[in-house]
């Protein structure tokens, strides 16, 4: 797999916005393979966002989402220097992490 992800952090005002692409090949468990033979599902299940350490969004994905996520979201109180770290873990137990700081 490719690098697990990449992560942007960047204040504004007492707000940082953080986008995330994420490196999966996230298949749902409903497709064939050129045999006929059913791909099985392999998809990122838990991500979690801390801001210097402390957890400050956690979500649960299914199979629906697309190959190669991209998620942004916003965190209050968040200022320059800060770390934001993003750690997913999919169906089959394999578990990625990354790390910025907020610029």
């Amino acid at each position: 797999m490719a690098d697990p992800m990449r992560i942007r952090a960047q204040a504004a005002g007492d707000k940082a916005t953080i986008r995330v692409l994420m490196s999966h090949e996230m298949e749902s468990g409903q497709r064939k393979d050129g045999t006929g033979k059913t791909i099985p599902a392999w998809h990122i299940q838990d991500v979690t966002a801390t801001l210097n350490g402390k957890v400050v969004m956690t979500a649960e994905w299914g199979p629906a989402v697309s190959k190669n996520p991209f998620l942004q979201f916003t965190i209050k109180g968040a200022k320059a220097g800060d770390k934001v770290g993003v750690v997913w873990k999919d169906n089959k137990g394999d578990t990625r992490s990354d790390e910025a700081t907020v610029s």
